[in-house]
């Protein structure tokens, strides 16, 4: 068989696999072998979904348990359809799992659902970024003064700051704590309060960290993701706690990164 026939056989197979059968997939006519009792293709685009679907479930492991399996396998039905994977590894199927359940509130039994899954994701992404090393409050203190308002630093590569609008990390924790003693029955989940706030997820050593922050905080870390330098980050500050206490907040900010592991580098 001509190489470039094999080819095209290949990519008309793969896409008749791949794509959404109730939306139109190329059809496969010719590719494969009558076999009695079904379709060959459907065996094979039910395994390509199911495999995608279980890595939704491996990606967003609090989701499911939350949702339940009927609900979450509509949802990842959908989210297949929608937004088929288009990366050689499984491992990133999901990215825009939170925004599509935001758009299809429908979907998902309650709206706070679309930040848990968000929150999963971020602590995933953290969990899988570049290795990096954090540096110490002493690459600091060298410093000459003079420098300090030209000082731009640079986060963890596994640094992941995520705008929620509910407090979902109590129901977050509590199933983490299912999951690592499961007890008789199922324990009532708390259910998540409308709040705006952001989220901060890193991973310093081999153990990924999370906590919530408060709005200085998060001023002052988009202001790092910006590349800005310490005199704006003081600047930032002063519209949150005033001019005369912003240098003094802005230190205090970074003295709590450097105890964290969050800071990977300084530039002078």
């Amino acid at each position: 068989m001509n190489a470039g026939v094999l080819i095209e056989q290949q990519r008309r197979l793969s896409r008749a696999v791949v794509e959404d059968a109730a939306a139109g997939a190329t059809p496969a006519d010719g590719l494969l072998r009558p076999r009695p009792g079904g379709s060959l293709l459907n065996i094979y685009r039910h395994a390509y979904r199911a495999r995608l679907v279980a890595a939704l479930r491996e990606n967003h492991e609090g989701l499911p348990r939350v949702m339940g399996d009927e609900a979450f396998e509509a949802l990842a039905q959908a989210y297949l359809s929608a937004c088929p994977s288009r990366h050689p590894s499984i491992r990133w199927f999901g990215e825009s799992l939170a925004d599509f359940m935001q758009a299809r509130p429908e979907l998902a039994p309650h709206p706070s659902l679309a930040d848990l899954a968000r929150m999963e994701w971020a602590l995933r992404m953290a969990f899988d970024a570049a290795d990096a090393l954090p540096i110490r409050a002493e690459a600091l203190q060298t410093l000459d003064a003079r420098a300090w308002p030209g000082l731009r630093f640079s986060l963890l590569p596994s640094a992941r700051l995520v705008t929620l609008h509910w407090a979902v990390e109590p129901l977050w924790r509590a199933l983490q704590t299912q999951a690592a003693q499961p007890a008789d029955g199922e324990p009532e989940l708390p259910e998540p309060e409308p709040h705006e706030h952001c989220l901060l997820a890193w991973r310093p050593g081999l153990e990924t960290r999370w906590r919530s922050l408060e709005s200085l905080e998060t001023v002052l870390l988009r202001a790092v993701l910006d590349r800005q330098p310490f005199a704006a980050l003081c600047a930032r500050a002063a519209a949150e706690v005033g001019e005369a206490d912003a240098a003094t907040a802005v230190v205090a900010v970074l003295q709590g990164w450097l105890a964290e592991g969050l800071i990977a580098a300084v530039q002078v």
